[in-house]
C-alpha cells in the first residue's frame, strides 16, 4: 500500500489546509470556525518526487461518552492506527495549549514515527509555537505556513528522514494507479441513512454515524471493488431547501456535494422509507437526471415498515414517479436495511446495471430499423402547417447518458414534446435501457442542394 500519513491535532489548527495544499484540492472544507471536519478524509499527496497517501482528521477535544466529539475521536484514533507517519500540529500564534500536552500523550501511546509541525508559522519569530513544541517530546518541529506554502521544502526532508530512520517502505500494489471504473455518489435529504449506508457497503465504520441531522459535512471518497469492478464511493452530506439554509458551513457543504454530484457517474438517492418520498426527493431526482446522471433509488428503513405501510409506499412513489418524473420510470428501486446491511449487495447489483445503459452504444443500422418500427406504430404528429412531419433517419451522438439525434425535413413548428417522450419510452423498452435518462434531439435539415438562404431554414428540438 502507498505511505499513509495522517494530520492530527486540536481543533482550527489549519489541518485542513494543510491537506488541501499537498493535495493541491480543495476537497477538504476550510473556515474560521472549530469542528468542520469530522469525518477522516484521504487524498493522493506529494511534494516534488514524494507521494503518499495524507489523511485529514477531525480536530482532537475531549468528549463525553456516546458524543458526536467521541464519534470523531474514534475516526481520529483510527485514521492514527491506519497511518505509518503522525503529523502531530499545533497553531503557532497559540502555542501549546494545555490540549495539546493531552492530545500528544494520546499520540505518544500509539508509538508511531511522528513529525512536529508548527503551523501559521509565515513569521517565525513571531511564533511562540516553534520553541513551545520541544515540550511535547517529538523532536525538532516543521515550521510551515499551509495557507502561503511555506515550510514544505522542510517538511520534505523531515518525510524523508522519517522513512529511511524507520525503514518504512512504499509496496507497490496491482491497483495502485488504477482508476476507478465508475463513480457512485450517495445523495439524499438530512438523516436519510446515507452514512450508514456508506458504511455498509465498506463493511467499515467509515463514516461517522449520529441521529443529529447534518453531521456529514465533508464529501468522503473511498475505492473499493464489486465484483471485480472498482468503484469510487462518495458519501455525500445531506441537501436541505434553500430557505431553510441559513449556516454558511452547510451552505458549503452543499456546494461540495453538489461538485461531487458533477463528477459522478451513478447516483444513489436514499430516501427514509418511514418518512416517505417528498417534494424535495423529487428536485433531487430530477436535478440528477438533468445532469445527465444515472440513478438508483433506495428506499432505506424498508424493514421499519409494516405490511400496508409499505402497500402504501410503494403506490406513492410509482404514483409519483408516473406523472412527477417520467424520465425516473425505469430507474430501479432498492428497498433495504442500511443499518442491517440487508438488500445492500443489491444496490450495487443495480449500480453496476444502470451504469452500463448510461454507456448504452447503440448502431446506426439497429437505430433506424427501431426508428421505422416506431414511427410506423405511431406515426408523428402534423406540424402548424398542417403536413405530417416525417422523421427520415438517426444516429447516436455521444453516450454518458446517451444522447441521439434525429433527422427530418419538415416544418417542426408546435412539434409535440409529448411524441418525443414516446420514442424515449419505446426505445427504452426496445433496447432494455433503464435508469439513465436518453436524450433525443430532432432537427430539421436545409436542402443540400438549396442556396444559402434556404440551407440557412433549419431548427432544433431538443428533449
Amino acid at each position: 500500500m502507498p505511505l499513509k500519513i495522517a494530520i492530527i491535532g486540536r481543533p482550527n489548527v489549519g489541518k485542513s489546509t494543510i491537506f488541501n495544499r499537498l493535495t493541491g484540492t480543495k476537497e477538504a472544507l476550510v473556515h474560521d470556525k472549530p469542528g468542520l471536519t469530522r469525518d477522516r478524509k484521504e487524498g493522493k499527496a506529494n511534494i516534488s518526487d514524494l507521494n503518499f497517501t495524507i489523511i485529514d482528521t477531525a480536530g482532537l477535544e475531549k468528549a463525553d461518552k456516546g458524543s458526536l466529539e467521541q464519534l470523531m475521536m474514534e475516526q481520529t484514533s483510527k485514521a492514527i492506527d491506519e497511518a505509518d507517519i503522525i503529523m502531530f500540529t499545533i497553531d503557532g500564534r497559540d502555542g501549546v495549549t494545555p490540549l495539546d500536552h493531552d492530545f500528544a500523550k494520546m499520540v505518544r501511546k500509539k508509538n508511531k514515527p511522528t513529525i512536529m509541525l508548527v503551523n501559521k508559522s509565515e513569521n517565525e519569530r513571531k511564533s511562540p509555537g516553534i520553541i513551545e513544541s520541544y515540550k511535547l517530546g517529538f523532536g525538532s518541529p516543521v515550521a510551515l505556513s499551509a495557507e502561503h506554502g511555506i515550510g514544505f521544502g522542510d517538511l520534505y526532508d523531515a518525510i524523508t528522514e522519517t522513512v529511511e530512520k524507520y525503514k518504512l517502505e512504499e509496496k507497490a500494489t496491482e491497483d495502485e494507479d488504477k482508476k476507478p471504473d465508475l463513480m457512485l455518489a450517495i445523495f439524499g435529504r438530512p438523516n436519510v441513512g446515507k452514512s450508514t449506508l456508506f458504511n455498509a457497503i465498506l463493511h467499515d465504520n467509515r463514516s461517522i454515524v449520529s441521529d443529529v441531522a447534518g453531521t456529514t459535512r465533508d464529501s468522503i471518497y473511498v475505492d473499493f471493488y464489486h465484483n471485480g469492478t472498482l468503484i469510487k464511493l462518495v458519501d455525500t452530506a445531506g441537501i436541505r431547501k434553500k430557505h431553510r439554509s441559513g449556516d454558511f458551513l452547510e451552505e458549503l457543504s452543499v456546494n461540495d456535494s453538489q461538485k461531487s454530484l458533477k463528477y459522478a457517474n451513478v447516483v444513489a438517492l436514499v430516501i427514509d422509507a418511514k418518512q416517505g418520498i417528498d417534494k424535495m426527493d423529487l428536485k433531487l431526482a430530477d436535478e440528477i437526471l438533468y445532469e445527465g446522471k444515472a440513478l438508483v433509488f433506495v428506499m432505506n428503513k424498508w424493514d421499519s415498515l409494516s405490511n400496508e405501510e409499505r402497500e402504501v409506499a410503494n403506490f406513492n412513489l410509482e404514483s409519483l414517479m408516473s406523472y412527477s418524473l417520467a424520465q425516473a420510470k425505469t430507474c430501479p428501486v432498492v428497498r433495504c436495511s442500511a443499518l442491517k446491511e440487508h438488500r445492500v449487495m443489491d444496490i450495487l447489483d443495480s449500480v453496476v446495471k444502470v451504469y452500463g445503459d448510461w454507456n448504452t452504444k447503440i448502431s446506426t443500422s439497429k437505430l433506424n430499423d427501431w426508428l421505422k418500427a416506431a414511427t410506423e406504430e405511431t406515426p408523428p404528429p402534423t406540424s402548424k402547417t398542417g403536413k405530417r412531419v416525417k422523421l427520415k433517419y438517426m444516429t447516436q451522438i455521444s453516450t454518458r447518458p446517451p444522447f441521439f439525434k434525429i433527422f427530418t425535413t419538415s416544418n417542426l413548428a408546435g412539434f409535440p414534446s409529448s411524441y418525443v417522450n414516446y420514442l424515449r419510452n419505446s426505445m427504452r423498452k426496445a433496447f432494455n435501457i433503464k435508469g439513465t435518462p436518453i436524450r433525443i434531439s430532432i432537427k430539421k435539415t436545409g436542402n443540400p442542394y438549396a442556396d444559402d438562404a434556404d440551407k440557412k431554414d433549419e431548427e432544433e428540438i431538443s428533449v
